[in-house]
């Protein structure tokens, strides 16, 4: 099965669930989980300490479910987030991304909404989209 997953998030009820996704591939096949939210620096949608605070929780909640954890927060411009998690994708070779289809609010969640799709085009590896 997948050994390194992937996981985009941005704290939203879908990223949630990509998160209970990515845990639940992660212990059938005993993989580990590198949890990324992609922080924009122009449109700033949390605070630098939010995002980490943030990752921080989700690799907390892998970990006590038994799952290795590895935190990311890559800074990126407005629309340029689908490129980041391809690139973290590549770099820590994840066999999947798990990523939710939506965002936290109507602008973040167009934005989410086009970055998923975004993704699905520009992976070279499987994208498991969380609605």
């Amino acid at each position: 099965m997948y050994d390194k997953i992937l996981v985009a998030v941005d704290h939203s009820a879908a990223s949630d669930r990509a998160l209970a996704a990515a845990k639940d591939l992660a212990t059938l096949s005993k993989g580990e989980v590198w949890v990324l939210i992609a922080q924009m620096g122009d449109v700033p949608i949390e605070s630098d300490s939010e995002a980490v605070t943030g990752t921080d929780a989700a690799a907390k909640m892998l970990t006590d479910a038994g799952v290795t954890a590895h935190t990311e927060v890559r800074e990126t411009t407005f629309g340029k987030a689908a490129k980041e998690i391809i690139a973290d994708a590549k770099l820590h070779d994840v066999g999947v991304i798990v990523m939710g289809s939506r965002g936290r609010g109507d602008a973040t969640g167009l934005v989410l909404g086009s970055t998923a799709h975004k993704v699905i085009h520009l992976a070279d590896r499987p994208v498991l989209v969380v609605h």
